[in-house]
């Protein structure tokens, strides 16, 4: 079978990528299916993708400020958050026992390295276009036209709050101070720490990934300080009278774990985990991408990884399996208490979770303005121009202020308790529905492009590293609708446990309302259809616009524009 670039045909569907100064695109076609082809100022590979996807940027608007240790960092942040310094101690109460609570960490890696293999190979597909989970669920899903993207698109803009970081972060910042607080002064001081980190990264790109850096040294060095005094703790060198009672018996309390418990340990473990894929939101701002995030990536997954476990036998060893789940302190703070004393040690252990807390909010916010502007490059959004526009700071400003004015309502209007937890479960479960499409959608890009012949990616991940990521989404979709040990209204709301679950299917179900309206019902009932055309900005934006087009001009437009959406060269002025 040929393929048509346009006007011509080549013998066979074999193409050859072109030099990278050629900054070329062409348009591929294979039956129904019509894809261009793009080399990026970033990389010598070229961007072969559906031509209904967003422009790629051969030269990234935002620079080209994203290093080895920025991509490390970013995902050391979102990884390293407070979660290690308080899920210990609620893994332990899932599953029982000192030993199981060991395994679990471990499978909770192998989980999360099984899907950072998709990542890196959907990133060796596309590695001139930011946004990652956006680009590859827009290209592993074309059809129905702009489904996807609407949806996802919707759910991203909903849930781009990150009010429950900033609210942890005023918690410790009062436990520095060790004073206690009111809902809105805890309120007000969360709204402070947020717009902090806005300001910082909507200045500068360069600086705020430079603080990101340090901040992740920070924070490994926080971890490496309690490994290390953990092991001397285990050497029998300090205080701690018996720092190796929960090793003497490391399966007691097994035979006492429920399947709830021990689905919730799963859930806690994988959230620990997560933000090992946070800097493939920022691929096109990286040079030579898929060769700095396969070192980079996996890297900063296994030092953490190896520093949580080595975090958990410190715990261990300091405090007896009772103290540590009858205790209301977090794990970390117990640690501190039974090692280096009380108070001083328990504000030190307060500034250095406030780092760490302050990073994560970095991190986050940096990497969901690029999936938000990814998203705005896509079309659907009204306002391209908001979305894109990196003016007048070389960034991007327009998704940054949406994170933050969504998060400020979210941290002051929601009031503590269950309204604010259930807000927080909301954006859980759409996550979950859109993590496993992804790793389907890997299959679905395989076959698609194995079809045209395409080059292979660079990284290709190993097919159990995709059948386990298949089944451990499946079952992050499942497990969550088992009851809990308390019955129906023993979750951590006072109503129903499944409440957030149903919910959150129902504003997908939405979303699909609304794009069955948008792009069905009124074309047809005012005669017009949606075609896409590409725009360009001073600033070296270039983004899809969807506009109308009457349904007696649709040969026209259709005759005057290529599958991407890109005016002929030969077309006239309308």
């Amino acid at each position: 079978m040929g393929v048509d670039y346009g006007q011509g045909k080549v013998a066979n569907t074999k193409v050859d990528s072109p030099a990278p100064s050629e900054s070329s695109e062409g348009i591929i076609q294979d039956g129904g299916s019509k894809w261009t082809m793009t080399v990026g100022m970033n990389s010598t590979n070229a961007t072969y993708q559906d031509a209904a996807g967003a422009p790629v940027e051969t030269d990234s608007p935002l620079g080209y400020s994203v290093s080895f240790w920025a991509c490390l960092c970013l995902n050391i942040n979102q990884m390293v958050g407070t979660g290690i310094f308080s899920t210990p101690a609620t893994i332990l109460a899932g599953v029982g026992s000192v030993g199981l609570s060991m395994i679990y960490w471990f499978i909770g890696y192998l989980i999360a390295q099984c899907t950072l293999a998709l990542y890196l190979e959907l990133a060796s597909y596309f590695p001139s276009r930011s946004g990652s989970e956006v680009v590859y669920l827009e290209q592993a899903y074309p059809k129905p036209r702009y489904f996807f993207p609407t949806t996802f698109a919707m759910k991203h803009v909903v849930f781009s709050f990150g009010s429950s970081n900033a609210v942890v972060l005023a918690q410790y910042i009062f436990g520095i101070g060790g004073v206690s607080y009111t809902p809105w002064q805890l309120k007000g001081v969360a709204v402070a720490g947020y717009t902090l980190a806005f300001i910082v990264v909507i200045l500068n790109t360069k600086w705020s990934l430079r603080f990101v850096v340090w901040f992740g040294f920070v924070k490994i060095a926080t971890l490496l300080l309690i490994s290390i005094a953990g092991l001397v703790v285990l050497g029998g060198h300090t205080r701690v009278a018996d720092p190796k009672v929960n090793w003497n018996n490391a399966w007691e309390g097994s035979s006492s774990a429920t399947a709830y418990g021990a689905t919730n340990a799963m859930v806690k473990l994988i959230f620990s985990y997560a933000g090992y894929q946070n800097a493939f939101g920022l691929v096109n701002e990286i040079k030579n991408p898929i060769k700095t995030l396969r070192w980079s990536a996996p890297f900063s997954l296994i030092l953490v990884a190896s520093l949580y476990i080595l975090v958990n036998v410190a715990y261990f060893s300091a405090a007896s399996r009772e103290e540590i789940l009858n205790s209301k302190q977090i794990a970390a703070g117990i640690f501190f208490e039974k090692v280096f004393g009380t108070s001083r040690a328990a504000r030190g252990l307060n500034v250095l979770i406030c780092i760490s807390a302050f990073g994560n909010l970095m991190a986050v916010m940096i990497n969901y303005s690029r999936l938000l502007r990814e998203t705005g490059r896509q079309g659907i959004l009204p306002w391209p121009k908001f979305w894109t526009s990196t003016k007048p700071f070389g960034t991007p400003i327009g998704p940054y202020f949406v994170q933050w004015a969504i998060t400020i309502i979210m941290i002051v209007a929601p009031p503590a308790g269950d309204a604010f937890n259930f807000v927080v479960d909301l954006s859980v479960y759409p996550t979950n529905i859109f993590n496993l499409l992804l790793v389907i959608g890997l299959l679905i890009i395989r076959y698609r492009r194995r079809n045209l012949n395409l080059p292979r990616p660079e990284y290709k991940a190993w097919s159990i590293a995709i059948g386990f990521a298949i089944l451990a989404n499946v079952y992050l979709l499942i497990a969550p609708w088992y009851p809990p040990s308390g019955g129906a209204n023993g979750g951590d709301v006072s109503f129903w446990y499944g409440t957030y679950l149903c919910v959150g299917i129902g504003m997908i179900a939405l979303c699909g309302i609304y794009y069955y309206i948008w792009i069905s019902v009124l074309p047809k009932w005012r005669g017009y259809e949606h075609r896409q055309t590409v725009e360009e900005f001073d600033d070296g934006t270039v983004t899809h616009k969807i506009v109308k087009v009457s349904a007696v001009d649709i040969p026209r437009w259709d005759a005057e524009h290529d599958a991407a959406g890109r005016r002929h060269r030969w077309a006239g002025e309308r």
